[in-house]
């Protein structure tokens, strides 16, 4: 482990956790936390719900991926110079905001923010597109562990740690200011960070940046099945976690503020150390081994979510335990699973290829889990129910070993070439 461990130190990798830091920074500051604020200034509940639809962009990203790969700032490369640019218009917006009040200025406020989402989701698509360029393929997990950690701190920053700025020390404008001078510092990282070793040429019109990256994909051989792959991969896990806060409320009895602490606490540390761990362990795996492993974990750590349900009486301990390897193996996989993204991505499309592939990886989790999982939990009951999400995720494993020929491919050459 020492030595698949010292990936995280490639002049590569390391750069990424700030940059990861700079891409989760601004979703906060535009979501709870503008909600927070705007409910300790009595905005009325109506225009509180609206501001939810702040957040679109990053679900629409995939629309103007096209735009980063056809085009690029005259600094920095193809990938660094939209980083850059992106972090440091986010660095002046999110201080703009701290100018104006919920109370006082809702309309342009919510304008500006709408800003900030459309930036941050448009710094999303190049940073994902860079570390798919810059990263060789035994690092992919590492960089998307270390990606992971970074977007998690930088949750936690602008969140939690946010709100409490806010209330005990420096109010709502200062605290705006302060992530504002943040994401400026996170800019001296893309500065710093490496170009990729080797760099592609982009497509040579906007028409070609859009048709390409799809012929491209689906010239490839199971390129249907692939597809199908991510969305069916991690499909258990999204059931399993849909309901979770309201199985450890409703169905397992534990008060909130157990499961509040358990969660933050035991499933934020899991998480991180499952998704370092990923990385480490992929180094020496292999891209289609450490899926199978880690999906087989994904599924199987569903089960103690099934023994809390049948216990019939809470268990703080137990409940800990269940939530930190729940969260462990869902650390894994998820590394797993952005190096699978990665490998995916052919360099003069990245940007365009990553943004439709991580939208296609939202489907399951978006369409399928959330609507479904009350019904099932409402027909099935509890128990029944987490034992379905085992199953639930075999469809996607068994699609793994099918096509586990194409998924040996994507980085068996330079494994061969490198050992």
């Amino acid at each position: 482990m020492a030595s698949a461990s010292r990936v995280y130190l490639s002049p590569r990798v390391a750069p990424l956790l700030v940059l990861g830091f700079a891409s989760g920074l601004p979703l906060a500051l535009t979501s709870g936390a503008l909600q927070a604020w705007a409910t300790v200034e009595n905005v009325s509940l109506q225009n509180i719900g609206f501001l939810t639809l702040i957040g679109t962009a990053y679900t629409l990203k995939f629309l103007w991926a096209p735009l980063v790969d056809r085009y690029a700032p005259p600094w920095l490369g193809r990938r660094r110079g939209w980083v850059l640019l992106t972090q440091l218009l986010l660095a002046a917006t999110i201080a703009g905001m701290g100018l104006m009040s919920p109370s006082k200025h809702l309309f342009w406020l919510s304008m500006l923010a709408v800003l900030v989402g459309f930036l941050s989701a448009t710094q999303d698509i190049a940073f994902d597109a860079y570390s798919t360029d810059v990263l060789r393929k035994d690092e992919r997990a590492a960089g998307a562990a270390i990606k992971v950690l970074g977007y998690r701190l930088a949750m936690i920053v602008s969140g939690g740690l946010a709100l409490i700025l806010a209330d005990r020390w420096l109010g709502w404008h200062n605290t705006y200011f302060l992530m504002g001078g943040l994401m400026a510092l996170c800019a001296i990282a893309t500065v710093l960070a490496p170009e990729p070793e080797e760099v592609a040429r982009a497509p040579r019109s906007l028409a070609l940046a859009v048709v390409e990256p799809l012929r491209e994909f689906f010239s490839r051989k199971g390129a249907v099945t692939l597809l199908l792959l991510i969305v069916l991969y991690k499909l258990g896990d999204a059931f399993a976690g849909a309901l979770s806060t309201t199985f450890l409320l409703r169905g397992a009895g534990f008060g909130l503020s157990e499961v509040g602490a358990v969660n933050k606490v035991f499933g934020l540390a899991a998480t991180i150390v499952g998704a370092l761990a990923g990385g480490a362990l992929m180094a020496r795996m292999g891209l289609y081994r450490s899926l199978m492993a880690f999906g087989l974990f994904q599924a199987v750590s569903n089960f103690g979510y099934w023994v809390l349900a049948v216990l019939g009486e809470p268990n703080l301990p137990f409940m800990a335990l269940v939530v930190a390897v729940e969260n462990l193996c869902g650390g894994l996989g998820t590394a797993a699973f952005v190096a699978l993204l990665m490998a995916l991505c052919r360099q003069e499309f990245s940007a365009t290829q990553f943004a439709l592939l991580s939208a296609l990886s939202a489907i399951g989790r978006t369409y399928l889990a959330g609507p479904l999982t009350p019904p099932l939990v409402e027909t099935l009951g509890w128990p029944a129910f987490f034992a379905t999400t085992v199953v639930i995720a075999f469809p996607g494993l068994a699609l793994l070993w099918w096509r586990r020929g194409e998924i040996r491919a994507l980085d068996a050459p330079e494994r061969q070439s490198q050992g």
